[in-house]
């Protein structure tokens, strides 16, 4: 990612005023095929872009922007991150956010670990136009929580408060470096490290995303599922072909990944279809009936990268694990005196 990174931003502002226009529906004529007549789906995928999951209130029910609107939004992202690049480095205090200054104004919101130079979320509206990545339901937000759904979200926030570091287990799948926080399934646009690899043959697609290198190995021999108790991190994946778009069906997840505040019941229909040679349109739908009262589905086209995949070493020699568990011993210390 960091070698990467100062490429991409200088591509990003050089291509984030280019006029954008809406993705066909389905897969065209020039999308490359394996040799065996499949769509050929193998790449490093890039999923950055400004749009936002859920769609910002001031839109109403207005799913797409007008041109201008996008490429007015393209170009003010473009001029924050060149306005937080040239901002100097701040070093963050003990028990603050690593990724927050802890000055006012200009500077809010600006990364105080280093600068913005290791922030990598997009400069563009992904050349869609819509206002939201969430495109069911209609209004592009997510759908209601359940009465079992809200219960357990406000637990879980009111333990977090009383304690926010009492174990390794307190804190999430992302930050123990188990999953990249924007690798799901579903993978999701964040702050960096937004790109994925397909490998695919006639049988077997692998998914790998960048965030932490996890890999999904998904059979397309039409075996079963797993038993519904073996959980895991990533979920059991089976997949099939719809004509020309992969779908790959996700069962068994283990609700200790703490996505979203899913549970084990939680399904996941992801929907892979090559547009062109220059995009692969992801489209995934969640459903977990004890935590929402409806499923939703979001759509996120991706680009080819022409770069290739580095390791994610995340917490290297895994030492800011004992690091964090230390601060925190350290703050509930300063608080009893």
């Amino acid at each position: 990612m960091l070698q990467r990174v100062a490429l991409l931003h200088v591509l990003a502002t050089i291509i984030a005023v280019i006029a954008v226009g809406t993705l066909p529906a389905e897969a065209q004529d020039d999308a490359p095929r394996t040799t065996w007549g499949k769509p050929d789906l193998q790449g490093v995928w890039d999923f950055r872009t400004i749009t936002r999951m859920e769609r910002p209130e001031e839109y109403g029910e207005r799913e797409f922007l007008s041109p201008e609107e996008a490429a007015a939004l393209d170009q003010a992202a473009v001029d924050r991150e060149t306005a937080l690049w040239n901002l100097e480095s701040q070093r963050t205090e003990a028990g603050g956010n690593v990724d927050r200054r802890s000055a006012v104004g200009a500077n809010r919101g600006a990364p105080g670990s280093y600068n913005q130079f290791w922030i990598d979320s997009g400069t563009r509206t992904i050349d869609t136009r819509r206002t939201s990545l969430i495109v069911y339901p209609p209004n592009g937000r997510y759908p209601n929580l359940t009465a079992a759904g809200q219960r357990r979200a406000e637990e879980r926030q009111a333990y977090r408060a009383e304690h926010p570091a009492d174990s390794w287990e307190d804190f999430s799948s992302g930050v123990r470096c188990i999953l990249g926080f924007n690798a799901g399934p579903p993978f999701t646009p964040s702050a960096y490290n937004n790109n994925m690899q397909l490998f695919q043959t006639e049988d077997t697609v692998v998914v790998m995303t960048e965030m932490v290198n996890t890999s999904r190995i998904i059979p397309l021999d039409g075996r079963n599922h797993l038993d519904p108790d073996v959980l895991q991190w990533s979920g059991d994946s089976r997949g099939h072909w719809e004509g020309d778009t992969l779908v790959v069906e996700t069962r068994n997840f283990d609700a200790k990944r703490k996505w979203r505040g899913t549970t084990a019941s939680a399904r996941l229909t992801e929907r892979f279809t090559r547009v062109d040679v220059n995009t692969l349109e992801y489209e995934f739908t969640v459903t977990d009936p004890e935590t929402w009262v409806s499923s939703w589905t979001a759509s996120v086209p991706l680009r080819l990268n022409p770069e290739p995949m580095f390791e994610y070493a995340c917490h290297e020699g895994n030492y800011s694990m004992p690091v964090m568990l230390g601060g925190a011993r350290v703050e509930e210390s300063n608080a009893g005196q």
